[in-house]
């Protein structure tokens, strides 16, 4: 038997040989750019979808046939999974393509700030005589008396964890979801409140999804709690932290520096005073910001990561009856047997 998995408003340039050798033999799979090129007929034949974003809501009716929805990234805040839940579609993410790109960026947009060196970048790259000042560290601290707080300890939050201590980092961790003794299995403390953390760390690093929970996580409110001269990192996803926040916290001096690799908007609304600070090389900010552009992911093995196990999760279900990763098992119970 075969079947039709569709790849719309595909989001990775051509060739498609990662895509097709993911479904093959079983699966024929189509590629459309955008979501108005799809025919009827593309869409009524359709068995599973692969894709980063979600169907418009007037072609939903005509997937007559679809039997699962893969979209192949971590999150799916942007996908309708109450919809498909209510059709009894089983909705599946990709959530281990970039686990360790991912805590490896972290790790690294804390260290360059730890250790200053875009400061040292730039003032040598403006007078590499004058500026050759090796004491000039107004940033660093050493991690071996330091204390990294985890906000999250699932796949991303672990990896970091494990890097964080391999450097010397006492780690302590906020997740309300952690099984009680999960922290001891690592080796790390645990936190019972997000104020707990904030208030002995002085690195915090964000390792969560994006939900209606987790939306403005980070708020003044917690950052009211932020022991003096924290070292915020944020790689996860850009509305869990109130950057407004984060602009009066970085004025007032609690917070020491910054690392973002996510924004609330994508690209930069610069109308954000933060960011707008950041654009301008306002003098009080100097380089206590770090902004990369949702790049924290990308290596070419994870994006060959991410283009293969969309295609694989959807015949895994279809050809052998086995869900994986799905978000929202309560679509499929009792469904298949």
């Amino acid at each position: 038997m075969t079947y039709q998995i569709m790849w719309p408003r595909m989001r990775w340039p051509e060739p498609r040989e990662i895509e097709i050798d993911s479904v093959t033999p079983d699966g024929i799979p189509s590629f459309y750019g955008t979501f108005d090129e799809i025919p009827e007929s593309a869409w009524r034949s359709a068995d599973a979808i692969v894709s980063t974003f979600d169907i418009p809501v007037n072609s939903r009716d005509l997937l007559e046939r679809l039997q699962i929805f893969v979209t192949p990234k971590v999150g799916f805040d942007n996908i309708d999974v109450d919809y498909w839940t209510d059709r009894g579609i089983p909705v599946c993410n990709v959530p281990d393509y970039g686990t360790q790109e991912v805590a490896d960026h972290a790790m690294a947009l804390m260290l360059s700030l730890i250790r200053c060196i875009p400061m040292h970048n730039r003032r040598l790259r403006s007078d590499p005589v004058g500026n050759w000042t090796p004491a000039l560290n107004p940033l660093a601290r050493r991690l071996s008396v330091s204390t990294c707080g985890v906000v999250g300890l699932g796949r991303i939050g672990t990896a970091f964890t494990l890097r964080a201590k391999a450097f010397g980092l006492d780690v302590v961790c906020y997740d309300p979801y952690l099984a009680n003794g999960g922290e001891l299995a690592l080796g790390i403390r645990r936190a019972d409140s997000l104020a707990e953390l904030f208030a002995q760390s002085d690195i915090v690093s964000i390792h969560v999804p994006l939900s209606d929970a987790t939306r403005n996580l980070i708020d003044a409110e917690v950052l009211s709690h932020a022991k003096a001269d924290l070292t915020l990192i944020n790689t996860a996803r850009g509305e869990i932290v109130d950057i407004d926040a984060v602009y009066e916290a970085m004025r007032s001096g609690r917070l020491r520096a910054v690392g973002l690799d996510v924004l609330p908007q994508e690209p930069p609304n610069l109308d954000r005073p933060l960011l707008k600070a950041w654009a301008d090389d306002e003098e009080w900010l100097g380089d206590r910001l770090l902004v990369t552009p949702h790049s924290a992911f990308s290596t070419p093995e994870s994006v060959f990561d991410m283009r293969s196990k969309g295609g694989w999760v959807a015949m895994r279900y279809l050809r052998d009856n086995r869900l994986e990763n799905c978000v929202n098992p309560g679509a499929v119970e009792g469904r298949r047997s």
